[in-house]
Order: structure tokens, then sequence, then C-alpha cells
């Protein structure tokens, strides 16, 4: 017995979810699970479901080829902990999160290293039993810098994601093709608003209620990448801009993980730089 995550997006027609289960059904496979989704103004189908038995990979591909349109995205996922490399700078609240929920067993992944261009977060990474490297930027072009750190993290095999735990550099486009919809960002602000730098100090001096965090798929747009799971938390006048900083932490923290654990569980469909979770 063997499970899978079976995720489909298609041009949508009449009867697509019956002609799936269909399949399912006549490869004698049981569904543990199954979420569906139609974009109705793009006429698209997201499918994902969870199913278990004694799965011919092949077999069922080319069933569910057979039933659905000739265009359609067809992933078939063995669920395994995925290979995930993360990258920081200076700032430690969102990298030891995440470092806790992996000690703790929370994240179906492997960390295979920490990346920063400083060595400040060295003694916290190391503590956790996980490599830690430093890629200077010092007197580096920024595009010899990231050659560097491609190199690095192609020294590692299959790295699934690269999560971006407040690294504090903008990526060359380059760099973001590289490796297209593996790398995951925290945003400290409720984006689109307030981007860039310091958006705490934006948001106090704009007077706002509410602040938040974005975590999101970076892109070659500044911030404007898929968005994976966004959070708030309220605030009011007796806030300086500092103390929304440090509320703030505790939300792009929390926020970063989610998006995180989405991905490790295959939840996650990217289209038209928009995300369909599940």
């Amino acid at each position: 017995m063997s499970k899978y995550r079976v995720l489909i997006d298609a041009n949508d027609e009449k009867g697509l979810v019956h002609k799936v289960s269909t399949v399912f059904y006549n490869n004698d496979l049981n569904i543990l699970s199954n979420s569906e989704f139609v974009d109705k103004e793009n006429n698209k189908f997201f499918m994902r479901s969870v199913v278990d038995g004694d799965i011919d990979i092949s077999k069922l591909r080319e069933s569910l080829k057979e039933v659905l349109p000739k265009s359609a995205g067809i992933k078939l996922i063995e669920p395994k902990k995925k290979n995930i490399i993360i990258m920081a700078t200076k700032e430690l609240h969102a990298l030891g999160d995440i470092l806790i929920r992996h000690e703790a067993d929370e994240l179906d992944a492997n960390i295979l290293a920490v990346i920063s261009n400083y060595d400040e977060l060295e003694s916290l990474v190391t503590r956790f039993n996980i490599p830690y490297i430093t890629v200077s930027h010092e007197g580096l072009e920024r595009i010899e810098h990231e050659q560097k750190i491609i190199e690095c993290i192609d020294s590692f095999k299959d790295v699934d994601y690269i999560v971006l735990a407040k690294y504090m550099r903008i990526l060359t486009p380059r760099f973001v093709e590289t490796y297209e919809d593996k790398i995951i960002n925290i945003h400290h602000s409720f984006l689109p608003a307030f981007i860039g730098a310091n958006p705490y100090k934006q948001a106090y001096n704009r007077g706002v209620k509410i602040i938040g965090a974005t975590a999101h798929f970076v892109n070659n747009n500044l911030d404007e990448g898929p968005i994976i799971a966004q959070e708030v938390i309220h605030v009011d006048h007796a806030y300086s801009w500092k103390d929304m900083q440090r509320s703030g932490r505790d939300v792009e923290k929390v926020v970063l993980s989610r998006a995180l654990k989405l991905a490790l569980e295959d939840r996650i469909f990217v289209y038209a730089n928009k995300t369909v979770i599940f």
C-alpha cells in the first residue's frame, strides 16, 4: 500500500470530478481527502486529492490523461520530507521559529543548511546541528555574490524550496529565474500596502489601525509575487513604529511557517500571479 497526492489543473469542463474519481475507482484506489475549485472567470479547474492503494504511477498518470483536457497539468507526489534551504541576514525571529518547529517535528522537511551573508546567526543555528554557511557580500558585485550562493545551493541535491527568513537583500532576475516558484519570502507588511523598506515606519506615519505580514513566492517584481498566506493584528494610536515592529515580528514568523507548511504539504497551485490553496 502507498499514498499519493494528486494535483490537477486544467481548463474546466463538465464532469471532471466524476471522471477523475472514476479513474481512482478503476485503479482500485481509496480517496482519503479531496478538494476542488473552479475559477469561473478564467475557466480553470483545480483539484487536490490524496489517495492510497497499490498504485501503479505510470498507469494512473495515463488513465488521468485519457479523461482530462490535453493541456491539463498532472502531478503525482508521494508524501515525504522535502529538502529546504533557509537564507537569512541578521534578524533571528523568523529563522528561530522555523528551527524550533523543525526540532519539534512540526515541519515535514529536511533543513539542508542556513545560508547568510553575515555570521551573526551561526551560534543559533549550530545549536540545532544544522550547517551554517556564510557567503559574505563584502567586496562583491551583487551578481558575483549571488553566483557564490547559487553554487552553494546547487552543491546540495534536490532542493525543493528556498526560504527567505528575513534575508534583506533584493534578488536579481537571474537568481529568481534559477529557482522559479521555489523561493518563499516573508514581507513585513500586509501587501500590497507599504512595500519596500521600513514598512512599519510607513504604517506609523499613515496612522494605520492594523498591521500584518505576507508570505509570498518571489518573482521579479519587488514584493509582488503570488501570495501564500497573510495575517493581521490590531494596533492603535499609542503604538510607536518600534512597538509596531515588535508586534509585527510575531506575525511574521507565524505567517512564514504557515506558508512553508502549505508548500511542504503540496497544497498550493500558482496561477496568474495568484495562488489556489487547499
